[in-house]
This record gives C-alpha cells, sequence and structure tokens, in this order.
C-alpha cells in the first residue's frame, strides 16, 4: 500500500490495514482500462480493498467551454473556460467503528475560470438570468462543500443528516446532462431568495421518511448566513452571524410504470430572513417563499432494453411575487439513453426553459433610472429569457464523457435590447 493511501486511513487497525494488503492482491481494474469506472483503475486492488473496510474514494472532474457564435451584448466570438475538481471520501461507520447504519461525508471542490456570460449578458442587468456554463457558478475558488453524518433506522425508512450540506444535493434533485443552468438540479437555489446551491454548503439537517418504497416524505432547516458566499470563507465553519433560518420540505413519488423508472416531486420553501430589496428601496413584503416541482419518466425502452430509451422531464418554480428577483421559472425537455446500437452507452437531450423577472425588480429600474444623477446610465428594464440546448454525449469510456452542445439564448439576461445569443459548447467529465 502506498504511503498516502496510508495516512489517508492511518486510522485503521494494524490488522485491518493488513486485510487490506491481502485484498488488494486480488483481481481488479487497471489503470487506463476502458471498462474501468476510474482512469487510474483500482490501485492494483486497494481501491476495492478500502471500500469493502469501509471507505470510498471519489476524484472527480468537469470542465465546460464556451463559445459564442452570434448575437449577446457584445456581439463578440469569445470562447472561455470553467472547470471544476472535487476530491471526496465517503466513510462507511459500520464498516469502519462499529455505528450501524452510519456514515460520514466529505467533499472539497475547486473551481477556476469564467463565463461567456460576461459577455453575452448586459453588464448593468439587476438579476441575472441563466447560464450557459452551469459549472463557473460561484466563482473560482476552494470550499469545504460536504461535511455532514447521516444516520439510518428502521431498516432505512427513516434517515437524518447532519452538517455542511448544500441545499440541491436533497431538493428538488434531477438527473441532468445538460450544461445550461436552466436544466440542472436544484433550480430553487438557482431562483430563490437565500438558498445555496453546491458547492456552497451550510449548517443544516435534513429529515427523511420513506414510507413506502415509493413515497418519502422531507424536510430541512438550513442556517442562512452571507457569509458563506465569501470566498475567503470557504472552509469556514462559522455559526455566528446567521442571517436566518431556510425551511423547505418535499414530498417525492418514485414508482416503476411499466417497468420504467420516474420520480415526482413536489416542494415548498420559506425562510424568515428579512427581505432585501434592489438597491435601497425597501422591501413591499417580508415573505421569502416558493413551489417548485420536478417530473422525470423514462417513457420507452430500446429493443427490450430498459438501460436504453427515452425519458421527459419538466421543472417548475414559483417564487413570491415582491422579493424574488426570478418569480416564475418552467423547463422541459427529453434525454434518450443509448440511441444508437453501434455506441448503446452514448445519451442525447434536447431542453427548453423560461425565466420570468418580477415585475417589482423594474418598479425599483424605474425609481433608480429617474434619480437625479442616473440618468446618464440607466439601467436596462428586464422581461422573461428563453434558454435552448441540445446535446450528445459520447460516453468515451465509463470514466471519460465528452459532450459537445449547442445553446441558444432568447434575450440573455432577460433585457429584449440584447441580440439573441447561440452558444456552442463542450462538456468534459473524468473520473479518476
Amino acid at each position: 500500500m502506498s504511503p498516502s493511501i496510508s495516512r489517508r486511513v492511518g486510522g485503521l487497525p494494524l490488522m485491518l490495514m493488513g486485510s487490506l494488503f491481502l485484498a488488494g492482491s486480488a483481481q481488479a481494474y487497471s489503470a487506463f482500462s476502458p471498462d474501468s469506472p476510474y482512469m487510474f483503475g483500482d490501485w492494483g486492488g486497494e481501491r476495492t480493498a478500502l471500500e469493502e473496510a469501509g471507505v470510498s474514494f471519489n476524484f472527480d472532474y468537469v470542465g465546460e467551454a464556451a463559445t459564442i457564435l452570434d448575437g449577446g451584448y457584445r456581439d463578440s466570438h469569445v470562447t472561455k473556460y470553467a472547470d471544476q475538481f472535487a476530491v471526496g471520501a465517503n466513510f462507511d461507520l459500520d464498516r469502519l467503528v462499529g455505528i450501524p447504519d452510519a456514515e460520514f461525508q466529505v467533499t472539497v471542490t475547486n473551481r477556476n475560470g469564467h463565463s461567456v456570460n460576461d459577455r453575452m449578458s448586459d453588464p448593468d442587468a439587476t438579476v441575472g438570468g441563466s447560464s450557459v456554463q452551469e459549472v463557473q457558478g460561484r466563482g473560482p475558488v476552494t470550499r469545504l462543500t460536504q461535511f455532514w453524518y447521516r444516520q439510518r433506522f428502521f431498516d432505512d425508512a427513516l434517515a437524518v443528516k447532519l452538517g455542511r450540506i448544500p441545499f440541491g444535493d436533497d431538493f428538488a434533485t434531477i438527473d441532468s446532462n445538460f450544461q445550461n443552468l436552466a436544466f440542472g438540479s436544484g433550480q430553487p437555489g438557482n431562483r430563490g431568495n437565500n438558498i445555496y446551491n453546491w458547492p456552497i454548503a451550510q449548517w443544516a439537517a435534513v429529515v427523511r421518511a420513506d414510507f413506502t418504497p415509493e413515497w418519502y416524505l422531507q424536510f430541512g432547516a438550513f442556517d442562512v448566513n452571507d457569509s458563506n458566499l465569501e470566498n475567503d470563507n470557504g472552509f469556514d465553519l462559522r455559526t455566528s452571524g446567521s442571517d436566518g433560518t431556510l425551511y423547505p420540505v418535499e414530498l417525492g413519488f418514485t414508482p416503476t410504470l411499466n417497468g420504467l423508472p420516474g420520480a415526482y416531486k413536489v416542494g415548498y420553501y420559506y425562510n424568515d430572513v428579512d427581505s432585501r430589496a434592489y438597491g435601497d428601496r425597501p422591501a413591499s413584503s417580508t415573505t421569502n417563499a416558493g413551489l417548485y416541482y420536478v417530473v422525470q419518466q423514462q417513457v420507452t425502452t430500446r429493443d427490450g432494453n430498459s438501460d436504453r430509451g427515452l425519458t421527459l422531464f419538466s421543472m417548475g418554480n414559483a417564487n413570491h411575487g415582491d422579493t424574488a428577483g426570478i418569480d416564475r421559472y418552467v423547463s422541459i425537455g427529453a434525454t434518450y439513453a443509448g440511441p444508437f446500437d453501434a455506441r448503446p452507452q452514448d445519451d442525447a437531450g434536447i431542453g427548453l426553459a423560461y425565466l420570468h423577472v418580477n415585475d417589482d425588480v423594474n418598479d425599483y429600474i424605474d425609481y433608480y433610472n429617474a434619480m437625479p444623477g442616473n440618468t446618464l446610465s440607466p439601467l436596462p428594464r428586464q422581461g422573461h429569457e428563453y434558454d435552448a440546448e441540445i446535446y450528445y454525449s459520447f460516453n468515451l469510456t465509463n470514466y471519460l464523457t465528452l459532450r459537445p452542445n449547442l445553446q441558444y439564448v432568447v434575450n440573455p439576461s432577460a433585457v429584449d435590447s440584447v441580440d439573441n445569443a447561440w452558444v456552442a459548447g463542450t462538456t468534459l467529465k473524468a473520473s479518476f
């Protein structure tokens, strides 16, 4: 066993270390084997041995390139690249220290690069639209993104999760391979007030009860603290300075219809943080609440293979009309797994999304523009934005994916004076 791996599991007894060495001599995936789920293979069997002992590692990379082909605020053919490294470890506490049905997760993320949205969107827009490179969100920074403990009870019918948790890890989740943020998981975190998605974590508690194999109800309490957004606080575990608490609740139905999987979710969220209106204008309401839904259902197979076929999806989000920048959002789309017999592991997708800016934003914009001294640099009025994307995913190996896409954005940043934009993108994903 290498010294680096020994240090990671330094708390294991010597007897367990010996068993890991023996298990490591078993047959395992070699580095760069196309059948391996990891580029660097099974570390001579040691990775599997560690997993059997209760320690699982993940080393993942995602990079997203985008080029403005036409349109946008500056009408320039600029190309930008953004990426993320994620290093994580999951500890099965039953196998490690004898705590039944318990686990601990820690993940560190590092994001880099820039987005063409800086050139495509109106820089003076009060509220931002979607992003054509979702991985660039929250900017270049290294963060502790997951740091939580989960305890399961009653044969997994009840689970309690405590620690530093991003909202989108548990609520409004959906399987998505799109590059545009409008089609990703955890949409309330992109549209609602005081909701932090990956890679932002906050102190939280999530309780989930599975009433049947198909029905569940979960609720959470998330500390809202704006200091979590600051890049200098990526590893800060402070509990002081809290602004309030976010309370989400979600009812889910995960049936198998005609042998095909589906997920149907509806949720509500509320937070007690004092509303911060646009600029210095007082808020017309102190309510920060919203509703959302997520629907994803596979509807066909390919040659009787349920791993291939057509899946339909839709998501929606409605936020309180007096406080949220985006008060309405909806998306629809379809994905197809294994579209060609020659490449059964590939997938493709198409999606369309609509975002509407709260009318109160324009009330503030009119108020701002009427103030003395602001007439020479007025803020643009905002309405709605449409986002469309089509992608094809070349799953080259089990650990490497190349996913070109084409996006079309109508009214970037919801400003109708900005030219509609065509954007060519490419996503690269690798697991090491």
